[in-house]
């Protein structure tokens, strides 16, 4: 099983908190953002990750993501080439072809990806991809009859659902994923219309690593769960 993992960002709007080290490789609790996905995979028994970044950052991947138990393949990208562009370019360098993890640099979760997979496969879809319940980040207020409040609700979950940048693709989707831009604009909605996309509904960690205060989030987090320090085992305490 491979992976790709999106790597390109800069980590420019965390500011002197990215250490001058692109996004996905800023410290959280004393590993790079990267690491902890990595393990993620390797637990999922994905054995290659191939990481798609910027020109010049491919060897500071390398040694920063050693030792995890996955061979690391980075990619860097001749320019760049958006989301989806840089998903078929670091596609090209898979060294088999089926159904593969694909993961946004920024994120952090614990989405089951075995259960993923399997229903991925059960379905036959193009793609799958990881969903979360939109929480909203302001507290709400209920009106009932005649205009009266009837109660007040903090942080309530809405009746949508949110892409967590993480897929299972499979060759069709590969196939169709832009040479440039995003995915999510061109390729996935392409799919749905079809009746080819599917939606794996998480409900569980999800954390963004975008601004200094997420960053903080994460590393708060993380050194509360020591269980998910990134190892090369193939297995934690959970």
């Amino acid at each position: 099983m491979e992976a790709i993992i999106l790597a390109g960002g800069k980590g420019e709007r965390l500011g002197h908190a990215s250490k001058g080290k692109p996004k996905a490789l800023v410290p959280i609790a004393g590993y790079p953002l990267a690491a902890y996905q990595v393990s993620q995979l390797r637990r999922a028994g994905v054995r290659r990750v191939i990481v798609s970044c910027a020109r010049g950052y491919g060897s500071l991947f390398a040694d920063e993501l050693a030792g995890l138990g996955c061979e690391i393949v980075p990619v860097e990208e001749p320019e760049p080439l958006g989301r989806g562009g840089g998903l078929r370019f670091a596609a090209a360098y898979r060294s088999e072809g089926g159904a593969l993890f694909a993961l946004n640099g920024d994120e952090l979760l614990d989405v089951d990806l075995d259960a993923m997979l399997a229903f991925h496969r059960e379905r036959g879809a193009a793609a799958t991809i990881a969903v979360a319940p939109l929480v909203s980040p302001l507290g709400v207020v209920d009106i009932g009859d005649g205009g009266f409040v009837s109660g007040f609700r903090e942080a309530p979950r809405l009746p949508y659902w949110v892409n967590i940048g993480c897929y299972v693709l499979d060759d069709e989707a590969v196939a169709r994923l832009p040479e440039r831009g995003d995915h999510e604009h061109s390729t996935f909605p392409e799919l749905a219309l079809e009746g080819k996309l599917l939606a794996w509904e998480h409900d569980g960690i999800w954390l963004t690593v975008n601004t200094p205060k997420q960053l903080r989030q994460a590393a708060d987090w993380f050194a509360a769960h020591p269980e998910w320090r990134p190892n090369g085992s193939g297995t934690d305490a959970r």
